[in-house]
């Protein structure tokens, strides 16, 4: 079963690029404040390196001048993949957390997990949310992993 508008986040374990290596985050921390969330199939993936991403860079001020107090994209790769995407993209000079779910199990968690490809944990299905204190206010999720329309950074910002 998928999280739905109005549930509130599980509880898990994300993975940050840090000075010294990977670090925890706790999923509860993503539960302080206005908080936009999104995730990617993958880390270096076509739609989501020349589409996706970019969509939350250039609208990250424009995110944070409607009151949202962190962005966070979330993305089943290992710590090191996603640490340095979020360099080559322009996340991380553009305040963007690029956390990463390293064993799939916060994704399966929401219930936003998919199959195949010859994936070991799996990947994420493509979306957007909005979190305040924990609760989920809106949801968009992709139909397809390679769309990126309504779990873009515009259509999440419109909805802020």
């Amino acid at each position: 079963m998928s999280i739905a508008k109005g549930d509130k986040l599980p509880e898990g374990k994300l993975l940050k690029l840090g000075a010294n290596g990977p670090e925890e985050v706790a999923a509860a921390d993503l539960a302080q404040g206005l908080v936009a969330i999104f995730a990617v199939p993958g880390a270096y993936t076509p739609t989501c390196t020349n589409a996706h991403m970019p969509s939350f860079v250039k609208n990250a001020g424009n995110f944070r001048d409607k009151g949202v107090s962190r962005l966070v994209c979330i993305t089943v790769n290992d710590p090191f993949v996603a640490g340095k995407w979020a360099a080559d993209t322009g996340a991380a000079d553009a305040g963007i957390e690029v956390l990463a779910d390293a064993d799939g199990s916060f994704t399966k968690a929401l219930g936003l997990n998919i199959q195949g490809g010859g994936w070991i944990n799996g990947r994420s299905k493509r979306y957007a949310m909005l979190v305040n204190d924990g609760t989920i206010e809106e949801l968009q999720v992709e139909e397809a992993p390679s769309a990126c329309s309504v779990s873009s950074g515009e259509s999440l910002l419109d909805l802020v």
